[in-house]
């Protein structure tokens, strides 16, 4: 599976002090070109509300994300919908590895334990994990896995990983 097409594009520019990694976009995502778009998502509030932003981004404004040392990939490219719609073929985390261990930023943020799964499975021969730091690492770059803030995965939601993540970059 080529990223000929990625749903939206990776932006990976060298230099990133973090960079977050979902399972795929989501309908209203793919929809609007945007990152974490959907109607409920606390994405863009929680970046603010926690200071990993200075201001409140609206999801269209993804692309100013690196001037904050921001960046952004997905664990499948070329498709998008709710996780429990993704085709079982779609992830990569292959690519994933190799696209943060070039990128090297000082965190790899998993965003929903779902894409974390799927990368701690292939890389690290784990099945579970705890939200928050972690003790593997892709290189030089730490670990974090945090809880989504998709309005689909509320019951799941907790700030608090969030805030150690921001909290770790200070």
């Amino acid at each position: 599976m080529g990223s000929v097409n990625p749903v939206l594009p990776d932006i990976l520019p060298a230099g990133l002090r973090l960079v977050f990694c979902g399972s795929a976009a989501g309908t209203v995502s793919a929809q609007r070109q945007a990152y974490y778009a959907g109607p409920g998502n606390k994405f863009w509030p929680t970046l603010f509300e926690t200071g990993l932003t200075p201001r409140l981004f609206s999801p269209e404004e993804y692309q100013l994300l690196p001037n904050y040392g921001i960046g952004f990939t997905d664990m499948a490219k070329n498709v998008f919908g709710s996780d429990a719609s993704l085709p079982k073929d779609a992830d990569d985390p292959e690519r994933v590895y190799q696209v943060v261990k070039k990128a090297d930023p000082k965190i790899l943020a998993f965003v929903g334990k779902r894409s974390a799964q799927v990368f701690f499975k292939a890389h690290f021969g784990l099945k579970n994990m705890e939200y928050g730091i972690q003790q593997q690492t892709v290189g030089s770059t730490k670990v974090f896995v945090l809880p989504s803030p998709s309005g689909l995965a509320v019951r799941y939601w907790t700030i608090t990983p969030w805030q150690a993540l921001a909290a770790h970059l200070e």
